[in-house]
């Protein structure tokens, strides 16, 4: 065994990953060689994570040995992202253009096949036809088979290469000797057609996934599209612009206004305010002053500052939620990877009895034991195509995110919904989910003797707080800008550090800020406002004071509002059983607030996007199963983690790309629709696989003819292609039943 101490680490993409015993395979193949301790696929961002010994093997091995059994590597740790991502694309667009292919090809091979099997070369016209869409449109099964059989392994693609293949060949026999079995009473049959549909339609099956694929890796790409490209990097008096790659600890970097940060540092020089939402949750911006430390992907505002790199690269808190998010999303088991699972198994199965099959015939069948058992062998094979379970998943996914667009609730796949139903814990973020997500004024509450000249007052209010920096000035401003055609002139105008803002109008000085600017001018409220600001005060809103320096003007009330609904959601949800947790990056006192207008009775507050998935894990690790509703980017890891995501619709893209549930109103009150949409989805999957399985348990036996002993029935090939249609056809009709489902 090799000490830690000799052992490299490289994370490195993976290409031609199609199913969960892909993964398998490539993790497997890298474990067995000599020198690599330890090898960990992530289907789910399609890389694979080595720790090798470098003395005894190269990267480069690790490529040959996936190539040798049809996968790939990229090399380049720098830029082989990117790379994987083209390579995905370009292997995307051409599945696509083969699978059209192959479906025009398909469909008069189907009518002939069906309808006018009689008409004259109706045979070598399908035989013609098919060939195409076996060996050149449906290629990559036939290659991929052998790869994996070269090496002991078996996937979806050994099964569709072998049925479909024995079909055509036995099709091909049937078509230039059919006098063999017409001497023999039988009438030569052939089956192009069921060869083509099954491999047009395992191409949309893939289609499909390849197509979920890149909506999962989305989030991803939005996370490390928050980091700019390039720094401006202080050397002396000198600032340039450099490659973000090129930072290291202790480089002293300039922000400028509107900029986003790039690594995590301390400020050194200067102040502004920093949106930190994508980390908080929280939508006003922060100040942030010499000393204070600010993160990687947060926005800075109105000022400039200069700071101290202190944490680069893979180190910076986005990267580690890069990373935290990706690690969720891979952990997961979706719906899929049982059929690939169960492939594995079958396959060698299927093989087997179809090869015991014909040697029983042989032995046993009498004088026509090898004709028998060849076409026994042959019909085990085309009844045991893998069609009805290609299609088992993904139809009811497509019908339900149709059953769901319809209710403005969007499924993006079937990973974690077979969760849905059983969820019996709810984490939910307060700001943009339970609360609208924007602070704006909520009360405006003049004194007696400032209406006397409320015009003129709320003139002046507007232009001091149009000229102010802090975050919560531009919701005075919007509430405002209605009632004020436009800013007065003023003069003397001061920012008041961490307290408010002051100017001079028409010789008198005006103030608007916080509490502790009020109570440094020793003003008092008259006892009118006096109760009302207290009441505010406990419903959690945010005081703004405006006065002169002799007397209180105007008190207003800045909050950000509790959704319409929130509460009947939470009610209804504590209803059913579920256990509701609020997680929030705001203060105690504010949690508090709304959690007692919601009915919640279980609030963490102060918490960093860290903290909510480790909580959430906490709730896994006593057995519940927990769902997350969120909306920012700092809820991005905790819904990677839960077992079933909501995000809500207006909330950040980064959110909603995550999540497998997205509510398009971002109204509360779809969660329970969501639920119950989630539990007819899986259950509907369930069926189909319970089809599918069902059918082959009873259909091979029936295929190798065990009733024949009996009653001298053997299954026809004609009859087991027309019964593995057939299985298609259950499938996706119990799947279209969703459409007619309630969610009420």
């Amino acid at each position: 065994m090799a000490k830690n101490e000799d052992l490299e680490t490289i994370s490195l993409p993976v290409l031609g990953m199609t199913c969960a015993s892909c993964a398998s395979s490539v993790q497997s193949m890298l474990a067995a060689q000599p020198g690599i301790a330890r090898a960990d696929v992530n289907y789910a961002t399609q890389s694979v994570q080595v720790a090798y010994q470098p003395a005894l093997i190269k990267p480069e091995a690790f490529q040959k040995v996936l190539q040798e059994i049809g996968y790939d590597l990229i090399l380049d740790q720098v830029h082989g992202k990117e790379q994987q991502e083209a390579v995905q694309e370009d292997q995307y667009q051409a599945l696509k253009k083969r699978c059209i292919a192959a479906a025009i090809l398909t469909i008069p091979v189907v009518i002939i096949g069906m309808v006018f099997m009689d008409m004259p070369y109706a045979n070598p016209i399908m035989m013609v036809l098919t060939a195409p869409v076996l060996f050149i449109f449906g290629k990559s099964f036939f290659v991929n088979a052998w790869k994996q059989a070269k090496h002991g392994k078996a996937n979806m693609d050994t099964l569709v290469a072998l049925s479909t293949g024995i079909a055509f060949l036995f099709s091909v026999f049937n078509t230039f000797y059919p006098e063999f079995w017409l001497s023999r009473g039988l009438h030569p049959h052939v089956y192009f057609e069921a060869a083509a549909v099954v491999i047009v339609f395992i191409m949309l099956g893939k289609l499909l996934e390849e197509n979920a694929k890149f909506n999962t890796s989305g989030a991803i790409k939005k996370l490390i599209g928050l980091q700019p490209k390039t720094v401006h990097l202080v050397r002396g008096q000198v600032e340039q612009d450099v490659d973000v790659e090129t930072v290291v600890e202790g480089d002293l970097l300039a922000i400028r206004p509107g900029e986003k940060i790039p690594v995590d540092g301390v400020i050194t020089e200067g102040y502004s305010y920093v949106d930190e939402s994508m980390i908080t949750g929280e939508p006003i911006a922060v100040r942030k002053e010499k000393g204070a430390t600010i993160f990687a992907g947060t926005l800075n505002q109105k000022g400039s500052f200069k700071f101290t790199a202190n944490k680069v690269g893979k180190d910076t808190l986005l990267a580690q939620i890069i990373k935290l998010v990706a690690q969720a999303q891979g952990s997961k088991a979706p719906v899929q990877k049982l059929v690939d699972k169960v492939a594995g198994i079958f396959v060698p199965v299927v093989l087997a009895i179809s090869i015991v099959t014909l040697l029983i015939w042989v032995l046993f069948g009498g004088a026509d034991g090898f004709t028998h058992g060849l076409m026994a062998m042959v019909t085990v094979l085309v009844i045991a195509c893998p069609c009805a379970l290609g299609l088992a998943t993904p139809t009811a996914i497509m019908v339900g995110i149709g059953k769901g667009a319809e209710n403005g609730i969007l499924i993006k796949d079937a990973e974690a919904l077979e969760s849905g139903y059983k969820v019996n814990a709810m984490v939910v973020d307060k700001t943009g989910t339970l609360t609208e997500g924007k602070p704006e004024v909520t009360q405006l509450m003049w004194t007696t003797d400032a209406l006397k000249n409320q015009a003129e007052l709320m003139q002046v209010l507007f232009t001091l707080e149009q000229q102010s920096e802090h975050p919560l000035a531009s919701a005075v401003v919007k509430h405002l800008q209605h009632e004020v055609a436009e800013p007065i002139k003023i003069t003397d105008f001061e920012s008041l550090t961490g307290r408010g803002v002051k100017a001079m109008f028409n010789g008198d000085t005006y103030y608007a800020g916080s509490h502790r600017l009020f109570t440094e001018l020793q003003l008092s409220l008259p006892a009118t406002l006096l109760k009302q600001v207290e009441e505010l005060e406990e419903e959690a809103a945010t005081i703004i004071y405006f006065s002169t320096n002799r007397e209180v003007l105007a008190v207003l009330a800045i909050a950000d509002k509790l959704k319409e609904g929130s509460g009947a959601a939470i009610k209804a949800l504590q209803h059913q059983g579920i256990e509701v947790y609020m997680l929030t990056g705001d203060n105690e006192h504010t949690a508090l607030a709304v959690a007692l207008k919601t009915g919640i009775k279980q609030v963490r507050s102060e918490v960093l996007p860290a903290d909510k998935a480790l909580f959430i894990e906490q709730l896994q690790a006593e057995g519940k199963v927990v769902a997350m509703v969120g909306d920012g980017i700092n809820d991005s890891q905790a819904l990677a983690q839960a077992d079933l995501s909501i995000a809500m619709g207006k909330g950040s893209d980064i959110a909603i790309d995550v999540a497998k549930i997205t509510l398009i109103s971002s109204d509360l009150q779809q969660i329970p629709k969501a639920l119950r949409l989630s539990k007819l989805t899986v259950k509907t999957i369930r069926q189909n696989l319970f089809w599918a399985f069902i059918y082959n348990i009873i259909g091979i036996p029936l295929a190798a003819g065990l009733l024949y002993p009996f009653n001298g029935f053997l299954l026809n090939p004609m009859i087991a292609g027309a019964a593995m249609a057939l299985s298609s056809v259950s499938v996706v009709s119990n799947s279209l039943r969703l459409k007619f489902a309630k969610l009420n």
